[in-house]
């Protein structure tokens, strides 16, 4: 499209909508002016024929349409003529109301039609066929409409998006300008979704309030919390929130001023205070109650155990006659503690055989008549769990059933009022359950089932915010079964029995080349990088006919650098995917996407739609999902990503949803697993450098692994056994007294 970069003012009446995508308000339309009528493109909130609109953009040349107005900004208003006031009511806009009748009406109040509808529809009533009924709904609609443009016009003096507005609108209706003059930081509530910063902005720089401002200070508090849960914090100490809100780059108020606040808070409920071990902890409320409620069912789990499974150790060994198998002593143990009690955490290394002694958990509880349900957190593990079980496994969302509400808020139909129809769960990589999660899975499951949790303890935590399986098994209240012996056919492979050197603070065996871990020994940063694009590129597709799209994973322990995420996404897009020199990419954040990109979804996003081939529907799109592009639709403003057996579509402001996945990090690559993974070796930054983020990552790889980089590098992560500090409650819960 060619494009003249004039800044040009289009005045005149919409006569036609071409096209119209109500998510995102791109719309297509004919205006007619004063001079011509023309094609106009460009976000807008709501539009009808007939309104008069002042667009302010330039003239574009589609290759396809011809000349264009693109506009970047707009002014509505009310249609004034009486031509106008007719267009608009003729176009079944408002509903109930007819060619007919929209002559009837504008024949008889003019251009002061709109107003009489709005404001004194008992006049409206003294037309032939409108009723005193209809004519209080027709104000009502004019109302809503003309309302809602109104607030529209006034909030585009903001830095708010059109998305963003239309959310104001829903939330506060015709209060939503007078709200956010008084409390400019209702912008940051979940139901609109303004980051902190750009409310503050607005509210200092725009609405002139002052720095000490108690809505100010509230929303700071709230919002330091909230980043906290994104770092993996369920609680923070009251002294770490008030160092940070004295920090000169944020709120920058002394605690005399903070505490009061605080305190009112906790008062109101809006925060909630707990004393743990003699220090004072906040807490969001849903954070507190999540692991609150954890811990007290769990509590009554154990204290009410389901009727216990008689002859447990027998049926194991008729078990073991079956199947002509024997069973490790440790896997026996967790298989009779499964039968005989109620709750079983099972933990243990790669290739400590937790597979082999699920699936006789799995099969002897069937053969006791038990229904049993097999869940993961993510997708990816769920499958993994369906393919080495060979029974169904669901992700925790779809068995939940989640769903949302009109201000898209998650929510589970599976509850304490709905619960699940099973006699046992058994949840794989539990390291990945986040708090909130867990606690939608506890109230889900009726007293009486068994729930049996597997995971690996050196993983790294969740994604989300919580500690759970370090916290259950630290507090020691959850029966456990730790897996250590390493299997006879798992000794061969080096990645396993590298794994566990690693978690144990020895250093792997890296001089063998015959086996599936690799070490590649390179001291700069720009030859690891071409080494690892020739990798993906080449060698590895070409020796072990690897797809560089579906087998193969790049892990970087840091975001940023040449050997960051973001770069190497960038390097291996060149290489990896032609694309990019014949088709138009679409530009989001850090990348610019295109067609066959490897991407992956990097938040919970529930109002995403996707379609399986099948035609089944649904929405949701969960954090750590993979998929690729498959179509870029400019004119609709549309990206089709395959993930699996589903296509869901982002419309292009929902970009942010996504990243370039060709190199991920450790942390979000948790619960799946790549028959080849490539893991930088390279000044890894400080707080990254530790030994269970080299642990995880090296635990992703199925059949090859490559270290690329220095050796000093992996030595120095194995040392640090410093794990991330997070703060959490859960454990302190269990260990709590019930009231």
């Amino acid at each position: 499209m060619e494009e003249k970069n004039e800044l040009l003012e289009l005045c005149g009446t919409v006569e036609d909508i071409i096209y119209r995508n109500p998510t995102n308000g791109y719309t297509v339309m004919t205006i007619e002016s004063d001079e011509y009528i023309t094609t106009a493109v460009g976000l807008i909130t709501s539009i009808d024929i007939g309104d008069e609109l002042k667009l302010i953009g330039n003239w574009k040349v589609h290759n396809t349409y011809g000349e264009q107005f693109a506009f970047d900004y707009y002014e509505q208003s009310m249609p004034s003529t009486k031509e106008n006031i007719l267009k608009y009511l003729s176009a079944g806009t408002v509903k109930g109301i007819g060619k007919a009748t929209a002559k009837k009406i504008v024949d008889t109040f003019g251009e002061k039609t709109l107003e009489v509808i709005r404001d004194n529809p008992e006049k409206l009533a003294t037309i032939k066929g409108i009723s005193k009924e209809k004519a209080k709904e027709l104000s009502e609609d004019i109302k809503n409409t003309f309302g809602m443009r109104e607030i529209m016009i006034e909030l585009g003096g903001y830095p708010i998006s059109i998305n963003e507005s239309v959310r104001i609108w829903k939330v506060y209706g015709k209060d939503a300008v007078d709200t956010i003059k008084e409390n400019p930081y209702v912008l940051c509530s979940e139901d609109i979704g303004v980051e902190f910063a750009r409310a503050d902005n607005i509210a200092i720089k725009s609405l002139k309030k002052s720095l000490d401002d108690e809505y100010r200070i509230r929303a700071g508090i709230i919002h330091v919390l909230s980043e906290n849960t994104r770092n993996g914090h369920t609680c923070l100490p009251k002294e770490k929130l008030l160092y940070a809100m004295e920090y000169e780059k944020f709120l920058n108020l002394s605690r005399n001023i903070v505490e009061p606040v605080i305190e009112v808070m906790i008062k109101d409920g809006s925060i909630i205070s707990n004393d743990i071990d003699g220090t004072e902890f906040l807490f969001l409320p849903s954070y507190f109650k999540s692991e609150s409620y954890a811990a007290e069912k769990l509590k009554i789990m154990l204290e009410l155990p389901p009727k216990k499974i008689k002859g447990a150790a027998k049926a194991l060994k008729n078990f073991e006659k079956q199947q002509t198998i024997q069973y490790a002593e440790l896997q026996k143990e967790a298989i009779v503690k499964a039968l005989e009690g109620g709750v079983l955490i099972l933990t243990g290394g790669p290739g400590t055989g937790k597979t082999t002694t699920l699936n006789a958990l799995i099969e002897l509880y069937k053969q006791c008549g038990l229904k049993v349900i097999l869940a993961a957190p993510t997708g990816r593990a769920a499958q993994r769990m369906s393919e080495v079980t060979g029974e169904e496994a669901k992700t925790l969302h779809r068995l939940l059933e989640v769903e949302w509400d009109n201000n898209h808020h998650a929510s589970f139909k599976r509850n304490g009022r709905n619960l699940l129809e099973c006699d046992a769960l058994i949840i794989d990589e539990l390291s990945m359950v986040d708090s909130l999660l867990f606690e939608g899975v506890l109230r889900a499951l009726p007293l009486g089932c068994r729930l049996i949790m597997v995971g690996d303890s050196d993983q790294l935590p969740s994604v989300g915010a919580g500690n759970v399986l370090s916290d259950l098994i630290s507090s020691e209240k959850i029966p456990v079964v730790q897996l250590t012996e390493i299997f006879r056919q798992s000794l061969k492979s080096l990645i396993v029995t590298n794994a566990h050197k690693i978690v144990k603070g020895d250093f792997p065996e890296i001089t063998r080349t015959d086996n599936d871990f690799f070490f590649m020994s390179y001291s700069d940063q720009n030859i690891i990088s071409s080494k690892i694009a020739e990798l993906c590129s080449s060698r590895l597709p070409n020796t072990y006919h690897f797809s560089p799209f579906d087998d193969i994973q790049v892990l970087c322990p840091s975001r940023k650098g040449e050997l960051g995420v973001v770069q190497m996404n960038i390097k291996l897009q060149n290489v990896l995917n032609p694309e990019i020199h014949s088709s138009k990419g679409i530009t989001s954040g850090n990348y610019t996407f295109y067609k066959n990109d490897k991407v992956m979804q990097v938040k919970n996003n529930y109002d995403i739609l996707w379609e399986k081939s099948d035609g089944t529907e649904g929405m949701g799109i969960f954090n750590g999902d993979i998929g690729k592009i498959i179509k870029i639709d400019h004119k609709e403003k549309i990206v089709y990503v395959q993930f699996d057996d589903k296509t869901a579509e982002y419309d292009f402001e929902l970009l942010n949803n996504l990243e370039l996945a060709y190199a991920t990090t450790v942390h979000k690559s948790q619960g799946n697993e790549f028959n080849a993974v490539i893991i930088p070796m390279y000044a890894v930054p400080y707080p990254l450098c530790y030994r269970n983020l080299l642990y995880t990552a090296v635990t992703r790889a199925k059949k090859i692994l490559i270290l690329i980089g220095e050796i000093s590098t992996m030595q120095s992560m194995i040392e640090n056994n410093n794990k991330t500090l997070r703060y959490s409650a859960l454990k302190y819960f269990l260990n709590a007294e019930t009231e």
